[in-house]
């Protein structure tokens, strides 16, 4: 137990998140350099080179140079073993990102110098502060012109609610940007681009170093000076317990692009951030140490080998050791089992593994039994985790197969990607599969699911926008949905499990159901998750 204890207690398991574009997949990429998981980061861009960014693994992501589908990375640095969750940033994301920030630990917040705070991020946060994990922020692209550090710093406290201390500090910007001044070692780091190289050239002085003025300029060090005491006498203090229950975030300067303040920022990461952390479940809190094996699905990706047409269920190890060829018990299925061929993940690259630890994401075949916040646990020892939430799809279309003849694959296919939790499906009662309802968070998801319908399941599809914006389950399981007084423009549908639903175009059309139907009980949320 001593040594498991050990292995568990050297992991890390966080998500990256940001709004589009602000540098996180750069991040990503960095981290891996640092931690020799990578010899060369991908462009993120790459029109121009065959590279791209190591976690996008879907076609579609190299195409269009951005992420869709959340990635899983591992690597060692020094004696740590470290998990990334890598998020899609994009503003059409899926139920993906939600459901993969509830198998982190913590989560580090990349936010654009230039831009600040965006919605993206708002409600990414709101996600993290809803599981009250550590939040760390990366302000990013210092080499180019941004904002004003403390209007940075108010903005950050002001739109999402928490408190920030600053660890470094930067010292100018864009063309003039000179390098950081870290606070606890009361030094300052000096900046030399060098393209991106993983190493950057740097020199340490201290505030007192008579030659400052000729190292970052006369102006920037009187600048640096003032701020510093600004810093010191208004900033919050420095507070672990705050930073553990994500009411303060730890902030760090730098620019991933060209690597300037990326290895502090991991030393200093992971030397705040938790191990494994004690998981809710219907038993009660479970300890990552004390129990016996325990994990949940947060995450079903089908074909990730194009040439296998294989289903993997991603698993969070919440507490324990996962051995090769062990027995687990599956929860929801009442029923024993061997996981087989359990494998560590680099994105699309894949290797058998034979132990794992609480805190390790393993990916395992699903030969279509999990669906998503499933319990794996060790035979004997019953725990249930708590659910994870399904979303209100906010977009709606009918979607049909082209060729008739491909009426297997257009179901296989939309049923598969559905219970991936990528898109919700819906059926007009009395009507087969010939055509489905399809819900989504973000409209991206519709040309992710044309695309992979075309591409992994050959099937081409015809989309019919409808104008639905509200849906709503009916909660009376002994309600005829065909004998309720509703508007014209409102639909029932049925999801895939047979409960009925509602769809709305406007919310007037709600309020008339509620009145026209005084028995009716409708729910925002699916009660079966």
């Amino acid at each position: 137990m001593s040594n498991d204890r050990a292995e568990i207690e050297k992991r890390r398991t966080f998500a990256i998140i940001s709004h589009p574009d602000a540098g996180k997949t750069t991040l990503t990429e960095k981290l891996l350099l640092y931690g020799g998981a990578i010899a060369l980061a991908g462009s993120v861009k790459g029109k121009k080179t065959a590279r791209h960014a190591v976690s996008d693994w879907m076609e579609i992501e190299k195409q269009r140079g951005i992420s869709v589908t959340s990635s899983v990375l591992q690597f060692h640095y020094g004696d740590r073993c470290i998990n990334i969750l890598d998020t899609p940033g994009h503003q059409d994301f899926s139920e993906d990102t939600y459901r993969t920030l509830m198998a982190a630990d913590s989560a580090v917040m990349v936010i654009d110098a230039a831009k600040g705070v965006e919605n993206q991020t708002r409600k990414l946060f709101k996600v993290c502060v809803m599981r009250n994990i550590p939040i760390f922020t990366f302000i990013n692209k210092m080499d180019r012109e941004a904002r004003d550090p403390f209007d940075l710093l108010e903005e950050i406290e002001k739109e999402l609610g928490i408190q920030t201390y600053p660890m470094n500090w930067p010292i100018g910007s864009g063309k003039e940007f000179k390098g950081v001044y870290d606070r606890e070692q009361q030094a300052i780091l000096s900046f030399t681009a060098n393209n991106g190289q993983r190493e950057v050239e740097s020199v340490q002085a201290d505030l007192d170093d008579p030659n400052l003025g000729q190292l970052i300029g006369e102006e920037h060090r009187q600048t640096l000076v003032d701020d510093i005491e600004l810093l010191d006498g208004a900033s919050a203090d420095f507070d672990m317990e705050l930073v553990r229950t994500g009411k303060l975030s730890p902030v760090f300067f730098g620019s991933a692009l060209t690597n300037f303040g990326v290895e502090p920022f991991l030393k200093e990461f992971l030397r705040l951030t938790p191990p494994p952390l004690p998981r809710n479940s219907s038993a009660g809190l479970v300890d990552p140490v004390q129990a016996p094996f325990s994990a949940f699905v947060f995450k079903i990706q089908a074909n990730m080998n194009k040439a296998h047409r294989d289903r993997v269920a991603f698993l969070r190890i919440c507490s324990g050791k996962f051995e090769r060829g062990m027995e687990v018990y599956h929860v929801q299925g009442e029923k024993k089992m061997k996981l087989l061929q359990p494998q560590q993940l680099m994105a699309q690259e894949r290797e058998i593994v034979d132990e794992a630890y609480a805190g390790d994401i393993i990916g395992v075949f699903d030969p279509g039994i999990f669906s998503i916040g499933d319990t794996i646990c060790t035979p004997g020892h019953p725990v249930q985790y708590e659910g994870i939430p399904t979303f209100a799809p906010e977009h709606f279309a009918r979607i049909r197969q082209v060729d008739t003849m491909k009426r297997k694959q257009f179901v296989k296919g939309t049923t598969q990607i559905a219970q991936e939790g990528a898109i919700q499906i819906f059926q007009e009662p009395n009507k087969g599969m010939e055509e489905v309802i399809v819900g989504v968070v973000g409209v991206l998801q519709f040309e992710v699911l044309e695309y992979r319908l075309k591409n992994e399941y050959n099937v081409d599809i015809r989309r019919e926008g409808l104008p639905y914006q509200y849906i709503r389950w009916i909660d009376n399981k002994d309600l005829d949905p065909k004998k309720l007084n509703l508007t014209s423009d409102t639909k029932v549908v049925q999801d895939f499990k047979g409960n009925f639903l509602l769809l709305f175009t406007n919310e007037w059309n709600i309020n008339w159901a509620l009145e026209k139907n005084p028995d009716l009980r409708l729910s925002e949320v699916n009660r079966d998750t």
